[in-house]
Order: C-alpha cells, then structure tokens, then sequence
C-alpha cells in the first residue's frame, strides 16, 4: 500500500496543497483531514457566551435592540397604518381593473379609470352629503335637551310601571344635568377642537393613502412576481396559487364589505325619508359604518336606530323595526350570499373575535381588515400547515 505526500509527512507541492483544501472543504471530510474545523467557530461562540459577564452583555445588548425597535415601530405607526390601507385597497380594486382588462381594456388605463371613478365619487359626497350630515349633527346636539325634555310625556313612558317611569326620570334628570354641566361643556369644547384636528390629519393621511394606492395597484404584478421569487423554484407553482386565492379573497371581501355598507346606508336612509324621521343623511352615514362590522353592525345599527326614531314618534320607531329587520334577514340570506361568494368562509366564532380584535388595535379600519386577514391566515392553514401535519407519523 503506497501513502500519499499527505500521509506520509513530506511536504505538499503547490497544486497539491490547492487540492488537498478543496478535498477539506468537501462536506463530511473536514472532520477527517482538519478535525479543528468541524464546529469549531461555533464552538468558539459559545464558549465566550457562557461566559457570565459577557453573555450579560449580551443579553442586555438583545434586550435594549428589542426596545429600540419596538420604539421604532411605534413612532412609524401612522406610517405603517397609511401601508396596510393602501395595500387593502389596492388588493380591493385589483379585481375591478382585472375586470376592465377581460374587456379589453390595458391595466394602465384601468387603473385610471377606476381612481377616475373614486374620484367623482368623492367629489359628490364632499357635495351631496357632507353638508347636511354636518347640519344634521348641529340639529342633533341642539336637539338632545329637548327631547330628554319631552321623554316625561311620551306614550311610551306613560305606559310604563311606576317604579320605572322614577327610575328612568332621575336617570334622564342626571344625564340633563351632565350636558348642562360647564365643566363637561369645556371637555366637550376641548374634544371637538381634538376631532377637528383629526379630521385635518386624516385629509393629509387621504392623500397619502391614495397615492400609495395607485402605486400599489400600478406594480401589484411586479410585486407578486417579486414574492414568488423569494420561494424555492419547486415551491412557486405553489405559492402563485395561494397568493392568487389570498388576494382574491381579501378583494372580494373588502368590495363586499363596502356593498352590502352602501345598501344599508341607502335602505336607512330611503325608510328615514319615507317614514319622516328626523337627521336622514347622517343616519345614513352612521349606517355605512356600524354596519362595516361584519356579522353583528347591522343588528348594532338596528337596535340603536330604533331607539333614537322612538324619541320622534312610537308608531315610525315600530314600522322602522319591522322594516330594517326585514332587510336585515334579505340582506343575510339573499344579497350576503351573492356578494360575497369569492369570498373564504369563517366560522362565526372567529368573525367575532376577529372583529373585536381588530377594532381594539386599529379602529374601524382594524374591523374593515379583520375579515380578510383572517381568512388568509385560515387559506395558509389548511393549505401549508396541516397538509404537513398529515404527512408526519
């Protein structure tokens, strides 16, 4: 058996020394020529970690890392919400510019289209019913007085039982005196002065949400096909798919949300007009948004605008009732079903939660969004997570 320079001591050539590194940098034969080099950088890692003093440092340096970042995101968080809405809304009229572009329309002009369309629409609210909800509130307050006044001699508060027609008075006289209270009249002066400057920000955050929308909605393509890049190649037919199935659904789900809104808001304020209800235009408005909630506004929405029309007359409250549950029961059985067919399914339990977490961090936003995500986080489990599961033994 002869030995090789390597294994008999004598000194390695140039071009042998060049093999030999490439014969150790061979995986499962370092160990065998530079045993050294098996682990050993790791090893040398965790021998000055376990060091007390230094893996203190360590430690606390991690720890102040986790703050400074934490700091960070808080600071950015208007930012980060502007992103979120502007990439849910972009997901949201994706469909509507794919639909425009079946018929023959290029994606650029589409997309035109659309914001051209967004656009008057705005226009007409900021023209057509901004104004009287803004008179409407004005009503509103001054009318509160008044009718607490009135409440006493309303049928329905004669009709009463004694013990509750006192202890509804004096609940009535608490809250009058409250209203007519100079302190709270203050704080109420130095909250509509904190909702003016809200709504001045949430025009400027408009701006920008819109304009990251176009952006957005212009590069979504380009923006998946980056996604699909970052996946192994065996693992992006895959992922395309998914992601097509996600973004279809938090489409159609937003574009449902906002439909099914916009009837309940033309219903109430159609049954308001026709009944003679007072404040039609900013019900209307109050509608479009409790019923956002998915599952529970419209029945939120049903029970409060019953009892603001009781205040107007018992006969109106009562036919309103009837009428908005009528449409309550159409809308949950007829027009739910059609509008939000694309959407993913989920169970009632989770809506709820999903809701009330949402709203917790994010306001109506958070409920408006709530639903898509977790449909797509339900979309990943069945899909990527218990299929896995299936497979172990």
């Amino acid at each position: 058996m002869s030995d090789s320079p390597a294994s008999s001591g004598a000194p390695l050539s140039a071009p042998e020394q060049q093999t030999a590194g490439v014969i150790a940098a061979r995986p499962g034969e370092a160990s065998v020529l530079h045993p050294e080099a098996d682990g050993g950088i790791r090893a040398r890692i965790l021998a000055v970690i376990d060091r007390p003093l230094v893996g203190g440092f360590a430690a606390t340096l991690g720890v102040l890392g986790a703050l400074l970042l934490g700091s960070a995101l808080i600071s950015i968080s208007t930012i980060l919400v502007y992103i979120v809405l502007a990439l849910f809304l972009s997901l949201g009229l994706d469909p509507i510019v794919r639909l425009l572009e079946r018929h023959g329309v290029k994606r650029g002009a589409g997309i035109g289209i659309v914001f051209g369309a967004f656009a008057l629409l705005m226009a007409a609210f900021l023209v057509f019913v901004l104004p009287p909800v803004i008179a409407q509130i004005g009503q509103f307050v001054r009318a509160i007085p008044e009718a607490l006044d009135e409440i006493p001699q309303t049928e329905w508060f004669v009709a009463l039982p004694p013990d509750w027609q006192v202890g509804l008075g004096v609940a009535i006289d608490q809250l009058a005196a409250t209203l007519s209270d100079p302190a709270f009249l203050a704080a109420l002066g130095g909250g509509v002065l904190s909702v003016g400057i809200g709504v001045v920000s949430a025009i400027s955050g408009g701006f920008i949400v819109v304009a990251l929308t176009l952006y957005f909605l212009a590069s979504l393509t380009a923006m998946k096909e980056a996604l699909y890049s970052l996946a192994p190649a065996r693992s992006r037919p895959k992922l395309a798919d998914m992601t097509e199935r996600i973004t279809a659904s938090v489409g159609s789900a937003l574009i449902g949300s906002v439909t099914l809104s916009s009837l309940n808001a033309l219903v109430v304020f159609v049954l308001h007009i026709v009944l003679d209800l007072p404040f039609p235009a900013l019900m209307a408005v109050v509608a479009f948004v409790i019923t956002l909630i998915p599952l529970f506004g419209s029945v939120i929405f049903w029970i409060l605008a019953s009892v603001i029309a009781l205040f107007s007359s018992p006969q109106q409250a009562l036919i309103f009732f009837i009428a908005y549950l009528v449409y309550i029961q159409i809308e949950s059985y007829v027009v739910s079903p059609r509008v939000m067919n694309r959407a993913i399914s989920i169970p009632a339990a989770l809506v709820l939660i999903a809701a009330m977490v949402g709203g917790t961090l994010m306001g109506v936003l958070g409920v408006l969004v709530a639903l898509p995500v977790t449909a797509s986080i339900l979309l990943i489990i069945r899909e990527v997570v218990v299929p896995k599961q299936d497979l172990k033994t």
